[in-house]
């Protein structure tokens, strides 16, 4: 039986790169998927995809910075799905990309209300159902939360508090049964590096495309956590770079 059999995730971006990775993985391994991204066209074909498959999938156009269009996901998903066990927090944009006087306030602080505000949004929305099942939220943080990095601000504060919102979660709440991490995954092949390389700003933009990791990398990393052979790590930011993490989950190791 596969090893996530009857239950429901829920991952926001999931309409290309490490959530839509994700997404298939998580469908492979029996859990049904709601597929949130502000492109619906796309979360549509890759639930189509899902469903030819054999798998269960929801395709739900959303912004996770809106309210309204969150509390909206959330009650359809609901409705289609059932209880969520599952919430892998992955929508995230990185621009601005400028030094931060360069950077128009109002495009700083829309990077924050995606990046952190959309994970709250979600968690705020369905943490009644991942309490009740003693469920999973995995935050896809950044080294970018650990480091300042020329030209990403905002993206450097968004994921630093995103680890901060983690670590809270695991405090409040995993005595309730909450299993809470934040994932480092690295430097992907997504199009968000395509914006990267695009800046010329920063280390990470001189990075050649082939030293870029495939999105299913991270992705199988996504759905090791969401098992309970991940529960000694509850509570933790955990990378993609550490190589015993890399061991237990089988992927390669580099």
């Amino acid at each position: 039986m596969p090893r996530l059999n009857g239950k429901v995730a829920v991952i926001t971006g999931a309409s290309r790169g490490i959530g839509a990775a994700a997404a298939r993985i998580l469908a492979r391994e029996g859990a049904a998927v709601a597929l949130l991204a502000r492109s619906e066209g796309a979360c549509q074909a890759l639930a189509e995809e899902i469903r030819a498959d054999g798998g269960r999938a929801l395709a739900l156009g959303c912004d996770v910075s809106s309210g309204k269009e969150v509390a909206k996901a959330a009650r359809a998903l609901r409705e289609e799905l059932g209880r969520v066990d599952i919430l892998v927090n992955n929508a995230g944009v990185v621009e601005p990309i400028g030094k931060l006087a360069d950077c128009p306030p109002e495009e700083w602080i829309r990077n924050i209300e995606i990046n952190l505000g959309g994970a709250l949004r979600l968690l705020h929305a369905l943490l009644p159902d991942l309490l009740g099942a003693n469920g999973t939220g995995v935050n896809v943080s950044s080294g970018a939360a650990h480091r300042p990095l020329e030209g990403w601000s905002a993206y450097c504060a968004g994921k630093a508090g995103l680890a901060m919102v983690t670590r809270s979660l695991h405090l409040e709440y995993g005595a309730e049964g909450l299993r809470a991490f934040g994932f480092i995954p690295g430097v992907v092949d997504t199009e968000m590096q395509v914006k990267i390389r695009g800046s010329g700003i920063n280390e990470v933009s001189k990075l050649p495309r082939e030293s870029l990791a495939s999105p299913e990398r991270p992705a199988r990393v996504i759905a090791w956590l969401c098992g309970p052979e991940a529960d000694d790590l509850v509570g933790q930011e955990v990378s993609i770079r550490d190589a015993d993490l890399q061991k237990r989950v089988g992927l390669e190791v580099e």
